[in-house]
């Protein structure tokens, strides 16, 4: 019973101890808010107070949900595809260093490129809507991936080397016991930073090639509240999409510690 209880309060205060700086930064922030409003006396159609924003983010819930939900799956599925897609890039290049230095400059095409100037051409290509969104999602997340899977493929030590030709392994052996359980931390630590572009891009392609109205995503209601200067909703909006935006990365990071955590018990036990 003692020990029960003594866990209960441990877990209690490791939670406090997660929750509580963020949560005090955001009172701060909210007071500060509403105190310049008072003080200078802001137009709520240039910055609304913070209730209001409450207020329009639990009346409109239900379509707020439902436009993050449209937004997420396709942020989730252009990262799972920038996955896929990066990492094969990143084998590839593994494979010769002509490879890695004549393509990988070319790769930084993905990272470079004014999504905006080419939406034409994926709704062209792709088409409007959900693939066309998911595409964007997909060209501004797929370079992390590339160049972390690229460095742990590539870069690797010497004694690790020197071992595997002194146990003459040939190519596969060695990608499939050196080079991909290597590159492993940076391919995590690439996704966490294309999680959060992922989201960014997906809200850049409903600007672009979005859904339209009555099947719409976060982005359709960022440009229409500011079109329409409903700034309450704008405000609901953007918390909304960073809300989300957050809890992906939280997940990422997450998963990709559990990952990490199993392949090092793992290689323990081979020990």
């Amino acid at each position: 019973m003692r020990f029960r209880l003594l866990w209960k309060a441990v877990s209690l205060n490791k939670l406090l101890s997660i929750l509580l700086p963020p949560l005090s930064c955001a009172t701060v922030i909210i007071l500060i808010w509403h105190l310049s409003i008072k003080l200078f006396k802001i137009e709520s159609f240039i910055l609304p107070e913070p209730y209001r924003v409450l207020t329009t983010m639990i009346q409109r819930s239900t379509e707020l949900m439902n436009a993050c939900f449209i937004t997420a799956s396709a942020a989730l599925l252009g990262l799972l595809f920038s996955l896929i897609i990066g990492y094969s890039i990143a084998l590839l290049f593994s494979l010769s260093d002509w490879l890695e230095k004549g393509l990988y400059p070319l790769a930084l095409f993905f990272q470079t490129v004014p999504i905006v100037a080419v939406a034409p051409l994926i709704i062209l290509w792709v088409g409007q809507g959900f693939y066309g969104v998911m595409t964007v999602a997909l060209i501004l997340s797929v370079f992390p991936i590339i160049s972390g899977a690229t460095t742990g493929l590539t870069r690797l030590p010497n004694s690790y080397l020197e071992l595997f030709e002194l146990y003459k392994s040939n190519t596969i052996k060695r990608m499939l016991y050196l080079q991909i359980p290597h590159s492993l931390p940076n391919v995590i630590a690439g996704l966490r930073v294309s999680s959060g572009l992922a989201v960014i891009g997906a809200i850049i392609g409903e600007f672009s090639a979005g859904y339209g109205q009555g099947n719409s995503g976060l982005g359709y209601y960022i440009l229409a509240s500011s079109g329409n200067l409903k700034t309450d909703l704008l405000f609901a909006s953007i918390i909304t999409s960073t809300i989300m935006g957050w809890l992906i990365f939280i997940s990422i990071d997450r998963l990709g510690n559990m990952l990490l955590s199993t392949f090092h018990m793992n290689q323990t036990k081979v020990k």
